[in-house]
């Protein structure tokens, strides 16, 4: 027995084309809940309008609830021991639940089991969107498959307890719940044909945004080490090439034009995934790319700010109170 658990929010647009992959699986859940993290549209009133007649659907209302949070509260609300994880803007192919369940009926002792994702690009800008961030694919021993993605996974609900639950943050929260259930020594498998589609941003300024909201959340979660320093660095040698170009010459800006056009290149060629050379050396695809990147990173700088300047007045607030505190005392 099966429950699948999907955190939504303001998915009103989404919410039809989810539903109806979920009734379209040829091995159907057992139970879906979707837990409402306070959404401001017709979210909620939309879903009880879907689930109408389908008595597994439920919608809890979870009030002002982070994804994390809204995911633990779909699980403590499900009835069974499997907890089968999506979210909203996803699209699942019709025998995704049944291949991640098949992995368990091949070997009853498994803990977890993640399938695979795909972007789902409906424009050019959205196909290059896929190539600047979407991880490429490995391979592991049964077929290429993107890395662990919790919107595609069946997970037991003794290692979400064991895990501690999800941290209830916007983001980073299903990277610290995987990391924690690696570390709890929890057995996993790979289903890599269980798929399921998700809906890239569809133009950079909302690239942008999205990305800013990524890194204030990875920055408050304590997690700059593995994306903010790295990218620090590279712009902190472009730094010097700037400081080259006002001193000596506008030339020096080749070079960190050209470093981001490297990253673009890299980036390309690492997606190409068996595609002709034309589609990798197209310059169009590569300037965009390269747009997007730039986004995505101008994004985590304005997150990490706005993370830095929220810690530096909580910070003063807190000092603020000790004060009064010793004044009054």
């Amino acid at each position: 027995m099966i429950s699948l658990v999907v955190p939504v929010r303001d998915e009103e647009a989404s919410l039809p084309t989810l539903l109806d992959s979920v009734r379209r699986q040829t091995r159907p859940p057992d139970e879906v809940i979707l837990v409402d993290g306070g959404s401001t549209d017709r979210t909620v009133a939309l879903a009880r309008e879907l689930s109408r007649g389908d008595a597994r659907l439920r919608v809890v209302e979870a009030g002002e609830a982070t994804p994390g949070r809204g995911r633990n509260v779909g699980v403590a609300a499900a009835s069974h021991e499997w907890i089968a994880f999506t979210d909203a803007g996803i699209r699942l192919e019709p025998d995704w639940l049944a291949r991640l369940a098949a992995e368990v009926e091949r070997d009853p002792a498994l803990d977890v089991v993640y399938g695979n994702y795909e972007p789902l690009p409906r424009t050019f800008f959205e196909r290059c969107a896929a190539v600047a961030y979407v991880s490429p694919k490995s391979r592991p021993p049964e077929a290429p498959c993107r890395g662990r993605f919790i919107a595609s996974s069946l997970v037991r609900r003794e290692v979400w307890r064991r895990a501690g639950g999800f941290p209830d943050l916007r983001a980073a929260e299903d990277l610290i719940f995987m990391e924690r259930v690696a570390a709890s020594g929890a057995r996993t498998a790979w289903a890599p044909r269980a798929t399921v589609w998700w809906q890239l941003q569809p133009t950079l300024w909302r690239t942008f945004r999205r990305f800013m909201l990524y890194s204030k959340h990875n920055v408050w979660a304590g997690r700059q080490r593995y994306w903010h320093y790295g990218v620090a660095r590279l712009y902190a040698a472009g730094l010097v090439f700037v400081s080259l170009a006002l001193l000596h010459s506008p030339w020096w800006l080749v070079a960190p034009a050209l470093g981001l056009l490297a990253r673009a290149a890299k980036s390309v060629a690492a997606h190409r995934e068996g595609r002709p050379l034309w589609w990798a050396l197209s310059p169009a695809r590569l300037l965009t790319v390269a747009a997007i990147i730039l986004a995505v990173d101008a994004g985590t700088f304005a997150g990490w700010a706005q993370a830095l300047v929220t810690k530096q007045k909580a910070r003063g607030g807190e000092a603020g109170a000790s004060t009064a505190g010793g004044v009054d005392g």
